[in-house]
């Protein structure tokens, strides 16, 4: 074996070492690509302790002699806008509950009453000792929370905690429309039921005004203190015969043709409404319902005895009876001589017993002699 092999052999016995070239192109990407994970993994590890530099802190290269820019003159004009926007703002106090608005949205709707409360025309509220305004008295902030939708997009979503008729009467308190274009609401049935009460009191002012109000104002130029009404069809004939007229009772009623009035009546909650009406207009004594009327006289039958009874045809329609007194057939003048006594039938002599009797004990006394005495009966 030469001594070229045995030296090969050696060598290749031997373990190789590696070397590190820095000039070479793949050992310098290797290192970069240790010394980048490296990085990453201390920085994970030490991340949150890092310490940042303040944001007032000078450049390194700059002089911390040198003055630092001033920044307040780009703060000033935001903090002053939004402290102005804080001074247009007032807090209303409803329910316990704090609302901060703005009140050009109430100014915007003038005809509602937070409009006119806050208008700068009209001082109608004025604030406490905090400076907060205390309105809608009775209404949950619930409801209030929801009417005020009505002054920032122009409708109202009714609550599912809340009903339709509560959200209705704080529309009509603070004088928000409430229709269907206003209110959105999940309950049709409450919604439409509201809508119709609405619908049925503008109907009924008008039937008021222009067919039942006449024939009030006729009675009491007649000297009537009431007002008995029914209601008939524009088609319905009445055909009464003088000689044998029907027997009305002790009523003075009129009629009064209008089938669309008649239509009117057929709904229980209309008369509800309508009789609701009437007392707002203060009248007394409101009754609403059906009756019989007669229309025409059918035949005439003979009573032995030669009485003649008369059959008219009657028809099921609606009436209206309503006074404009506080007593109705009540005289207020108070007679005693009315009022009889158990005992004696003159007031004079009722009076006078006392009197009388005492006079007689007076006289028994009087006439009694010394010494005898008087026995009573037990």
């Amino acid at each position: 074996m030469s001594d070229s092999q045995a030296n090969g052999q050696g060598a290749m016995s031997e373990p190789r070492r590696s070397f590190f070239y820095p000039d070479s192109s793949s050992d310098t990407e290797e290192y970069r690509t240790d010394a980048e994970d490296r990085r990453k993994r201390l920085s994970k590890r030490n991340g949150p302790n890092i310490r940042r530099m303040p944001p007032n802190m000078p450049p390194k290269n700059q002089n911390p002699n040198a003055p630092i820019p001033s920044t307040s003159g780009q703060d000033f004009p935001k903090n002053g806008q939004k402290n102005q926007l804080c001074e247009d703002r007032i807090t209303l106090v409803v329910d316990n509950t704090r609302f901060v608005v703005d009140p050009a949205q109430f100014t915007a709707h003038p005809n509602t009453m937070l409009g006119l409360m806050f208008s700068s025309s009209k001082e109608l509220t004025h604030p406490n000792e905090r400076g907060e305004y205390e309105v809608a008295e009775g209404i949950s902030a619930t409801v209030f929370r929801a009417i005020l939708e009505y002054y920032r997009g122009g409708t109202i979503r009714c609550p599912p905690t809340v009903s339709v008729q509560e959200l209705r009467e704080a529309c009509d308190y603070l004088l928000v429309p409430f229709d269907a274009n206003t209110v959105r609401c999940q309950n049709l049935r409450g919604l439409l039921h509201e809508l119709s009460n609405e619908g049925a009191r503008r109907q009924f002012e008008s039937f008021l005004e222009r067919l039942i109000l006449p024939l009030m104002v006729e009675s009491a130029e007649r000297g009537d203190r009431e007002c008995h009404v029914v209601v008939l069809l524009d088609d319905d004939s009445v055909d009464w015969d003088e000689q044998y007229p029907p027997q009305m009772g002790d009523e003075y009623s009129q009629t009064v043709l209008s089938t669309p009035l008649y239509r009117f009546f057929k709904y229980i909650e209309n008369r509800d409404v309508a009789k609701q009406v009437m007392k707002e207009r203060g009248l007394k004594k409101i009754r609403l319902g059906v009756e019989g009327y007669p229309t025409y006289k059918e035949k005439v039958r003979k009573r032995p005895g030669g009485r003649a009874e008369v059959i008219y045809n009657y028809v099921q329609r609606p009436f209206i009876h309503m006074s404009w007194e506080k007593e109705e057939a009540k005289s207020r003048h108070v007679d005693f001589q009315c009022f009889k006594s158990k005992s004696v039938t003159n007031l004079a002599e009722a009076t006078a017993d006392p009197v009388i009797e005492l006079e007689n004990r007076e006289r028994e006394v009087e006439v009694q002699e010394p010494g005898e005495v008087v026995e009573e009966e037990q």
